[in-house]
């Protein structure tokens, strides 16, 4: 049914083949919320392609007509309403009047005329907002007029909407719709769509009245000209920018080389210092809350304002404040090219939307792969692989499971935007290691691969390696967040792609590494169980015998075997006379300075705290393990 596009009612039916029971009915669920996604993507795609085409037309129509009849019939057929027209408003007269229709059958219709406040088209020029009605004869919200009655009455028009043509971010030029003849309720993402519809005709209709004025002066006006045409090259070039997908950075280097002087952009900008507020600065100081106030004004007006030599050009999209552009070194720009640096602003906030919805797309299919990877055991390696190339990832060399979370004994609980920083954080980390994130229980889990010779597998010559990602992770997280981050990593996973149990079985063990550095009151750092001891022979699941001995006594093991010596049994006797020189000679046969001599060998083979209490336990068991594994020829 998902593949012949069966309705959502022909999952209700009973199939033959898909069996009865809970099992059945989880699958059609499950089929459902599958078919709803696609769905929805679809229709997201479908309003993204009318966008960026209305965009093109921008770049390649010089008609306003042909601009604004193409932006009315996007409009008709994406929101699938029966008619859509335009309204623009008349200053002279202090009205709005039917500038284009689509799918429109009435000659009085097509020839309205309404008052500002009248009907739901007056009420949106009036007021700059959107309004929705599923039955507007019958709609007390609007002011009612017999001639605009008598035209939508003709039109045999019921559900309306309409949404306002803004210029600049606050004066409203004319007003959009979409229409039906029968009842219905506009979805708020419909809404939106529609906005973006109308902000596309009033830049249309903004590069018209441009273009019209400066034509009209290029007979006496030389230098105007040539403003004119740069205005149009960068206009076409950010445009052709954004078709192709380019960058913010493209966008400041076409600035710079249309308007002169040095252009940046900075997501920073207009944030207060408590929030992260920061850039490039005498001795790395902050250096952008002084524009704070220029960037609030710009955001508030919807133009580029003067700061000092600086222009500030706010970058917003519905509201949310994404950065700003700063053109340093020119004092003074002229009306056209105040307006560049403004439509420069408007295609960044595309650039940026179009990032971030990238960043989180691409990061849900991450997430999705390691919830797979974690609760899945008997996934098909080859799908497995297949989805971790789309995101730059290799599921055949080796990995590394951590666990992270915030430190719990700071003097302010972590607090939602604590976790929700530690979680960008860790899915930035994740995305520039070719690594996978996602949540469980209440923190990041990441899977990231190993870096060394064979990934730090054993006997590969980089056994540290997955102790070393955990205290670069910890380090990295920890500098994001602005406070310590705890990090708990597992054993390597040799492959996660070819045994994806692998993974799940790994993930207790990182666990239980996070959970013992807590205990241990080592908030803050990274480690593997390798690194925590004898205990970590209690964290894993491998008992690592031979690895915790060579880790603990190694330097001494191979002092003797290559010198032919007995530290390894003077430590042994040490602490079988109660770490006593004395007592050990009588068990070695040798004189006290002897022992005093092999004592200060071994503090400089196994470090100068190697009789501190928690190393002596250590080294104790360690000795004790060397001794039953060489009784039972291990």
């Amino acid at each position: 049914m998902l593949t012949t596009g069966a309705p959502a009612e022909a999952y209700d039916d009973p199939q033959p083949s898909a069996g009865t029971g809970p099992s059945a009915e989880r699958g059609r669920q499950l089929a459902l919320r599958i078919r709803a996604e696609l769905e929805a993507r679809r229709r997201r795609e479908a309003e993204l392609t009318a966008l960026f085409e209305t965009v093109h037309d921008l770049a390649g129509l010089r008609d306003l007509d042909d601009v604004l009849q193409a932006i009315v019939q996007r409009a008709r057929r994406l929101l699938g309403t029966e008619v859509a027209y335009m309204t623009l408003n008349d200053p002279g007269r202090g009205d709005t009047y039917m500038r284009v229709t689509e799918g429109s059958v009435s000659a009085r219709f097509q020839q309205l005329r309404l008052g500002m406040g009248e009907g739901l088209g007056g009420l949106v020029a009036q007021t700059a907002r959107p309004y929705a009605t599923q039955d507007y004869p019958r709609d007390a919200r609007f002011q009612h007029t017999d001639a605009i009655d008598r035209g939508v009455g003709e039109e045999g028009l019921i559900a309306i909407l309409g949404v306002p043509l803004l210029l600049g971010g606050r004066e409203v030029i004319g007003v959009l719709y979409a229409a039906d003849r029968r009842e219905r309720v506009f979805e708020p993402e419909q809404i939106a769509l529609l906005r973006s519809f109308a902000a596309h005709a009033a830049v249309a209709l903004d590069n018209t009245r441009l273009l019209t004025e400066t034509t009209q002066a290029l007979a006496g006006l030389r230098a105007v000209n040539e403003t004119i045409r740069r205005a149009s090259d960068v206009h076409d070039r950010l445009t052709e920018l954004v078709l192709r997908g380019g960058g913010v950075d493209e966008v400041t280097r076409v600035l710079t080389e249309v308007l002169g002087g040095r252009v940046e952009f900075s997501e920073r900008v207009g944030l207060p210092p408590a929030e992260g507020n920061g850039g490039p600065g005498a001795g790395g100081a902050p250096a952008y809350a002084e524009w704070a106030p220029a960037v609030e004004r710009s955001r508030r007006d919807g133009h580029a304002v003067r700061a000092g030599g600086t222009w500030v050009a706010a970058v917003t999209a519905g509201g949310e404040l994404l950065g700003a552009l700063l053109l340093h070194g020119h004092p003074e720009l002229d009306p056209v090219d105040q307006r560049t640096l403004e439509r420069a602003a408007m295609v960044t906030s595309l650039l940026q939307l179009a990032r971030r919805s990238a960043g989180e797309a691409e990061q849900r299919v991450r997430g999705e792969l390691l919830d797979d990877l974690l609760d899945a055991a008997h996934r098909d390696p080859h799908l497995l692989r297949d989805r971790a190339a789309r995101v730059g990832a290799d599921l055949d060399v080796p990995h590394t499971v951590l666990a992270a979370r915030l430190d719990p004994t700071q003097a302010a609980a972590p607090d939602e935007l604590d976790r929700q920083r530690l979680w960008s954080a860790a899915t930035h980390l994740a995305a520039t290691r070719h690594g996978l994130a996602a949540t469980r229980d209440g923190g990041p889990v990441l899977l990231l691969p190993l870096e060394g010779p064979d990934g730090g597998l054993p006997g590969s010559g980089s056994e540290g390696a997955v102790s070393r990602t955990a205290r670069q992770v910890a380090a990295e997280l920890g500098r994001a967040v602005g406070g310590p981050v705890t990090v708990g990593a597992s054993a390597p996973v040799p492959s996660p792609a070819a045994r994806p149990g692998s993974v799940a079985a790994a993930y207790p063990e990182a666990r239980r590494c996070l959970e013992a550095l807590s205990l241990l009151g080592r908030r803050g750092e990274g480690a593997a169980a390798e690194d925590l001891g004898f205990l970590g022979l209690l964290l894993t699941d491998t008992r690592d015998v031979t690895g915790f001995v060579r880790r603990t006594l190694g330097p001494a093991l191979d002092y003797d075997e290559r010198r032919g010596t007995e530290l390894v049994a003077t430590l042994d006797a040490y602490f079988a006379s109660g770490m006593s020189p004395v007592r050990a000679k009588d068990a070695l046969h040798v004189h006290v300075n002897t022992v005093a001599q092999r004592l200060e060998r071994l503090a400089r083979l196994l470090g100068d705290d190697w009789q501190a209490p928690h190393r002596a336990l250590e080294i104790q068991l360690a000795l004790r393990l060397h001794r039953l594994t060489g009784a039972l020829g291990g």
